[in-house]
């Protein structure tokens, strides 16, 4: 299963967790952008790695975003939804998937969402796999 990992900045740590996990059962990882995280970023690097993370759902099975996330994660969830990909929603609590915190996205039915650490989340996202 090949898998893509979308989330924010300030959750570089959790998405290589992730990942380590998913890739410790077999599943390859299409694009880790956290090895571009950076100070020094350059509009025409911004460009680059854009296009490389898009590649990078294109060529997912499955799409894990890790809340909370920011803008740039939502885009990639966008994108997922609209490559009808099937999406995970992780987050440690439920605050996330309030009524006065979540999206409408987050209730379409190519959208699960899961609540726990990541040990346990990965572990649902592999019993449905």
């Amino acid at each position: 299963m090949k898998f893509y990992i979308g989330s924010g900045m300030k959750n570089c740590e959790l998405v290589n967790y992730y990942a380590n996990l998913l890739k410790e059962n077999g599943w390859e990882q299409t694009y880790d952008w956290v090895k571009n995280v950076s100070d020094d970023i350059s509009r025409e690097d911004m460009i680059k790695y854009a296009s490389l993370e898009s590649q990078g759902i294109v060529d997912s099975d499955v799409v894990v975003i890790l809340l909370p996330a920011g803008r740039g994660a939502h885009i990639e969830l966008g994108m997922a939804m609209a490559l009808n990909k099937e999406i995970f929603l992780c987050s440690v609590t439920n605050e996330e998937f309030n009524i006065e915190n979540t999206v409408a996205f987050y209730e379409l039915s190519k959208v699960t969402q899961l609540v726990g650490n990541a040990d346990d989340n990965v572990k649902k996202i592999l019993k449905l796999h």
